[in-house]
């Protein structure tokens, strides 16, 4: 295997593995845990890709929580990334899935976008701050969101609660139907908050598991691909009927189980949707 080179990018907290002879530079982003991708970026550099992760929110100087982050926050890793390789892809899971679809839309130089637990819609921001607001701004200005249906939320909370009374093990909550009704209560305002995925110039492949609980991603991708269809552009969508929103790839370690919400699907459900999903995503690296 070829030799590896890691190194720590003090201005956006994060890390950048290169290995010798490396042609594609991958960013790969968390999703809502904001934490950096290490382990994931040394599966990618084990295959010959260069791979870079930042942390985009909870930083020095960024903020606290999933909200209002600015889409620029990423700029300068993808023109570095850009300036060293012949090709820029952005692979994100769940909450950086969100990011890394918006960034492909911005960003003509991005060869490719991989999705794993994709959303099609950007959301509010992951806060208890009322008023809600976006999870990105673009200029300075709210990228348009859909807002939260707290009272699904409570609802779903509340169930998890109950279970848990009932049950020696408790039950985390799960917030999937409360994605759904977000999407059905504010209808009017899906149209604005849909990710404009056709303007998407690269590839795109999307990862998702029918046993998602924590956000129904299986929707979403079958939605972006329905949206890029229309403009005759072609979206890979790799999906498992029991795997959950973790999606593991091969060569990965699991990540410990959320002590706070419901992913859904199994160890074995999400390797099997990793290990049918890294064709596709190795094509396009």
């Amino acid at each position: 295997m070829a030799s590896v080179r890691e190194t720590t990018l003090t201005d956006s907290e994060g890390v950048l593995l290169e290995p010798d002879g490396a042609t594609t530079g991958v960013l790969v982003l968390s999703g809502s845990s904001g934490r950096i991708e290490t382990d994931r970026c040394r599966m990618l550099a084990s295959h010959g890709v260069a791979a870079a992760s930042i942390r985009y929110f909870g930083g020095p100087g960024q903020p606290g929580e999933a909200r209002l982050i600015p889409l620029e926050t990423f700029d300068d890793v993808l023109a570095d990334l850009h300036s060293r390789y012949q090709r820029l892809v952005v692979l994100g899971t769940s909450w950086g899935a969100q990011a890394a679809l918006l960034l492909g839309t911005l960003h003509p130089e991005i060869d490719a976008v991989v999705g794993i637990s994709p959303t099609y819609v950007s959301w509010a921001g992951l806060s208890d701050e009322r008023p809600q607001r976006s999870s990105w701004t673009l200029r300075g200005e709210q990228v348009p969101f859909l807002p939260f249906d707290d009272e699904a939320i409570e609802d779903a909370l509340k169930e998890s609660e109950g279970a848990s009374a009932r049950s020696a093990h408790g039950e985390l909550p799960s917030f999937c139907e409360a994605y759904l009704s977000a999407l059905e209560k504010y209808a009017d305002r899906v149209p604005a908050a849909t990710i404009p995925v056709e303007r998407i110039a690269g590839d795109v492949v999307l990862v998702a598991g029918g046993g998602d609980a924590l956000w129904p991603s299986v929707l979403a991708a079958e939605a972006v691909r329905r949206r890029r269809t229309a403009h005759d552009l072609e979206t890979v969508v790799v999906t498992h009927p029991d795997a959950g929103h973790r999606v593991v790839l091969p060569g990965e370690p699991v990540l410990p189980l959320s002590q706070r919400l419901a992913w859904g699907g199994s160890e074995a459900a999400d390797r099997e949707l990793g290990l049918q999903a890294w064709p596709e995503i190795a094509a396009i690296l």
